[in-house]
């Protein structure tokens, strides 16, 4: 998409979590993205008008990236139930085609005006996991006072930006944090960071760079995870005899080892 120009916007449906802003269609064609951006898990199309394209997968949802022509050529029956989950296709004059699917439509498409372009969700955000400015001052600080468990805090977008419940679950054994430690207790009464936060920071930054290395979050469930979803199973800690265990946190599943997490 990268210095590619809209040259079609088609709109499969009136939403996906929410309604598509008005003339959404209409204000993208013609434009040329300019910049193509991440900030947590958004993605920020900077357009030639000035406006910005912002896109979240939701829990389900991938852009299918294909030439034109191949996608005008393809008819293949199998694949229909697939296909009927496209909601929002992309042509764009580099000769491709970016297609939008979401079967759950849990995703959002929003465009930002030129002036107050701004974002709730990404103004709040906290730093970048993999950012210098994200170490472990910065979560001892964004954690400090926070009488909820450790797992909540680092699920909230405010504390560090983009990281989902696998990571935090991967982040904590390899810190041997407790999920249900209160976030509070790796910081000092001062904001310090105590060594539970050096862990923790560290920990963050290994897993999401071993992630991004492996490519493993295509499929989550066919990835080569420490504990995530493999409940039941032998801590991999090594000397370590515990056994991994599924838990709600916040209405989301957290895998952990009593045994070494503490």
């Amino acid at each position: 998409m990268a210095g590619a120009r809209f040259e079609q916007v088609t709109l499969n449906r009136a939403d996906l979590r929410r309604p598509f802003p008005r003339g959404f269609a209409r204000r993208l064609r013609g434009q040329t993205v300019s910049q193509l951006l991440r900030r947590g898990k958004y993605l920020l199309a900077t357009l030639s008008s000035g406006d910005v394209l912002l896109m979240h997968l939701g829990m389900s949802g991938g852009f299918r990236v294909e030439s034109t022509p191949a996608k005008r050529q393809r008819r293949d029956p199998d694949a229909a139930l697939e296909y009927r989950h496209d909601h929002v296709v992309f042509t764009m004059s580099s000769g491709m085609t970016v297609t939008f699917n979401d079967p759950r439509r849990f995703g959002v498409m929003d465009l930002l005006p030129v002036k107050g372009g701004s974002h709730a969700a990404i103004d709040r955000m906290g730093p970048e996991p993999l950012s210098r400015s994200f170490d472990a001052a910065t979560l001892a600080a964004r954690c400090a006072g926070r009488k909820i468990s450790l797992k909540v805090a680092l699920l909230d977008q405010r504390v560090v930006a983009g990281l989902g419940n696998i990571y935090a679950s991967e982040a904590l054994h390899v810190a041997h944090l407790s999920p249900y430690r209160l976030a509070t207790t790796i910081a000092t009464a001062s904001g310090r960071p105590r060594p539970g936060a050096d862990r923790l920071a560290a920990a963050i930054k290994s897993v999401l760079t071993r992630a991004i290395a492996l490519k493993e979050t295509a499929s989550y469930r066919g990835a080569r995870f420490r504990v995530y979803d493999r409940e039941g199973d032998r801590c991999p800690t090594k000397g370590c005899r515990g056994t991994i265990e599924r838990a709600w946190q916040a209405g989301r599943s957290t895998f952990y080892c009593r045994v070494c997490q503490r």
